[in-house]
């Protein structure tokens, strides 16, 4: 998170950042009640339980609301510097 963002949606936002950490929780769940039967870990999964492969975190735009992976933003900024240059 040391590269400079530029939100890719409205082109403005260079400083008001969100960043939005997504932790996986993985359960069990009851099919008629919809209750949570039991709460595993990642290691604990059985063969039919994919673990998450998301990215860790995403940013969002403090001016939009726009929310992407970092790349996006990162990227963003990259291009808009190099067409300054």
């Amino acid at each position: 998170m040391t590269m400079p963002y530029l939100c890719p949606t409205c082109k403005s936002n260079r400083m008001r950042f969100t960043v939005i950490e997504q932790t996986p929780r993985y359960m069990r769940l009851d099919p008629q009640s919809g209750e949570v039967v039991a709460e595993l870990t990642a290691d604990q999964l059985d063969l039919f339980h994919k673990p998450y492969k998301g990215d860790a975190y995403m940013i969002q735009c403090g001016v939009c609301g726009t929310t992407e992976p970092e790349e996006r933003f990162v990227k963003m900024a990259q291009h808009m510097q190099s067409q300054r240059s």
